[in-house]
């Protein structure tokens, strides 16, 4: 009985020194500021969907041959099919097959990886000389993406130190340490512009003669840090 009591008497002191260590840290002064930062980065991954069908040239060319062309045109632009190159979905028309009784169409979708905006315009010429007509831009990114983000947030840190300097200049008070940091971002990334979203027929249509000019929107990085600095009198 007397150790359950001793045992009851250490659980309220404990409850009693967090709170008072609580009500420590709400009654000293500090100041809540919030600094913020952003970044524009031209995108350096670029993507292209595009499907290689059978039926697209009348079952006349078989989708391996296709590919291998595909392939070949491809390392032609100096970009690494074997690198860039990956297979994202492989299909066949089975069900037609045994419904209708005629030869297996079969399909691949593939993406494609580039790092410019002329290489993107460059395979879509590539892939509309194949009679490669389905591709469009899927979404593009940054390599560097982490080292921007963590870049912005030192930026926006560095603006909430400054900001609390001057808020606190005018009072004769100085900033202690940092009490309270929390992190909001905004990335926009992955890129989704449906104005750059275009078909190779369709830039063919507009563009017969010459390179597709296709274009991309800078990625954009935004921080906002909010930041709790103890008050120094």
């Amino acid at each position: 009985m007397m150790k359950q009591g001793m045992l009851l008497i250490a659980v309220m002191m404990g409850v009693l020194m967090v709170q008072a260590q609580t009500k420590n840290f709400i009654d000293r002064p500090y100041l809540e500021v919030n600094g913020t930062a952003d970044s524009l980065v031209v995108p350096n991954e670029i993507f292209i969907r595009f499907t290689i069908n059978e039926k697209d040239t009348k079952n006349k060319v078989s989708l391996e041959e296709q590919e291998r062309s595909m392939f070949q045109a491809i390392q032609q632009l100096g970009i690494n099919a074997a690198k860039n190159l990956s297979v994202n979905d492989m299909s066949s028309n089975f069900q037609y097959y045994f419904l209708k009784g005629k030869d297996v169409l079969k399909s691949r979708e593939y993406l494609l990886k580039v790092a410019t905006a002329l290489e993107a315009g460059q395979v879509f010429m590539a892939l509309e000389q194949l009679g490669i007509a389905n591709a469009s831009i899927d979404h593009v990114d940054h390599s560097g993406i982490d080292a921007i983000r963590n870049a912005v947030r030192t930026k926006a840190v560095e603006n909430a130190v400054l900001k609390a300097k001057a808020l606190t200049a005018p009072l004769h008070q100085t900033v202690g340490a940092a009490i309270y940091i929390g992190d909001e971002e905004r990335y926009t990334a992955p890129y989704d512009n449906r104005a750059v979203r275009m078909t190779v027929s369709n830039i063919m249509e507009k563009n017969a003669d010459t390179q597709p000019d296709i274009s991309f929107e800078k990625i954009k990085v935004v921080s906002n840090i909010t930041v709790r600095f103890v008050l120094n009198q």
